[in-house]
This record gives structure tokens, sequence and C-alpha cells, in this order.
């Protein structure tokens, strides 16, 4: 299979694989994003280190299958977001690819529709928190998901393992997961948003860009005019 280059760039992907000699590591970081915080970049560079990846494409969920039930931030926010936190690392990509796409997003079509894309010397490796582990065998399609790409589950240091390999073990699924310890996964972005609302500071656990966009845009109840600050009505 040859590299439609023109495709990759129309569904806003980064473009490899077009060397046949040799094989490709392509790095996925999926996620919400709402907001992107330090802990997910570090996770990403950490695993571009260990795994000797090529690039680690940044991918916003457009309609997140397990959030239906939340507010979740438009894509085109949580996408700006992620532009802005990844473009000084070079080996770093934000991608539209989800964002773009209808309908609700589910990562096994995800990688059925990469697959589709990219030749078969561009292997994936899916960078998830090791929490999700226990939740991917029960995602739709986990079997594709399994087959589809290798997971590497960045854990906190001295997390428990326990239930994500007993829950690996039970789906009787062939998943190829590689863990990593990263200290900053403490970060979450569900903190980050309770820190706005309490109008506490977000400076060190997200890149200064993304706390001056949220404030700009008012998102998560923050003010547009008092910058570390709430504005008086919490949304």
């Amino acid at each position: 299979m040859s590299v439609d280059v023109g495709a990759l760039r129309e569904r806003d992907l980064p473009v490899l694989g077009t060397d046949d000699s040799r094989t490709y590591r392509l790095g996925i970081m999926g996620g919400t994003f709402d907001p992107i915080h330090n802990g997910h970049l570090v996770a990403a560079e950490q695993a571009f280190d260990d795994l000797d990846l090529d690039l680690v494409v940044f991918m916003p969920a457009g309609r997140p299958a397990f959030k239906q039930d939340r507010n979740v931030s438009s894509g085109e926010d949580r996408y700006a977001m992620t532009l802005l936190a990844t473009a000084d690392n070079p080996h770093f990509v934000a991608s539209r690819f989800e964002v773009d796409r209808e309908g609700i997003t589910y990562t096994a079509d995800t990688l059925r529709l990469l697959r589709e894309l990219y030749p078969e010397n561009v292997e994936f490796y899916f960078i998830t928190g090791a929490d999700a582990i226990t939740e991917i065998v029960k995602w739709r399609d986990a079997k594709d998901i399994a087959r589809l790409a290798h997971l590497v589950a960045a854990t906190r240091p001295g997390y428990d393992l326990d239930r994500a390999w007993d829950a690996i073990d039970a789906s009787g699924l062939a998943f190829d997961v590689t863990y990593l310890s990263v200290p900053a996964l403490a970060i979450s972005s569900s903190h980050l948003r309770e820190r706005i609302k309490a109008g506490q500071s977000l400076r060190y656990l997200t890149p200064d860009p993304v706390t001056g966009y949220l404030h700009k845009h008012g998102l998560y109840g923050t003010s547009t005019n008092r910058y570390g600050h709430t504005s008086e009505v919490v949304a």
C-alpha cells in the first residue's frame, strides 16, 4: 500500500510511511483534553522517548462516547488548546481528525480509519491512562482495538496495576500493553476545572498559552478580563 499524502493532509494527519524499507511508530494520544494539561504532555513525551516513536499525534475527541451525559467544551476550543499546548514540540502534532468527524467518537472506529489511511509499515501506539485499561476491554469492538494498536498505559508512581492486568486476562483478548510510570499524572483535567471554579491558579499545571486561551474565551466559568480569576457566575 502506497502512502496517499493528499488523503492524510486532507484529514489533518501527519505523513508517515513513505519509506518502504523501514517501520514507523506513530503515537496516538486520544482524549477529551478538556482542558489539556502537563500530565498529557509528559506522558506523551515519555512514550516518545521510551518507545522510540516517530511522532505523537494528539487527537481531541469529537463527541466522546463515554461523556454523552456530561457538558464538554466545544471541539473547536479543545482542539485550539491542544494546538497551543503542543506547538513548541517538533515531534508533537495536533490533529482535527476526530473533531471533524460526524457522530459519536469510538476508538475502534478511529483506529480502523487510520489503518485504511496508513500503510502497514506504520504501527500504532495508543497512549492512555492505566485507569482506562480496565475500561478499554469493555469498549465497543475492543477486539479491533487489540488487533490494530499497541496500548501504552501511563501510570502514576506506585499505581497498583493488578486491576488492569486482571481486566486484560479476563477479557481473553490479545492486548499488547506497555506500562509507563509518569509522575505528572497526578494532574487531571477535572482537577484543573475544580481549581478554576475555586479561583485558583493553573500555573505549572498546563501550558500558559492554554490558561490564556481559556480565560480569553471564558471557558469553565473563567473571567475574560481578570486573568487567573473566575467570573461571578460560574458556568
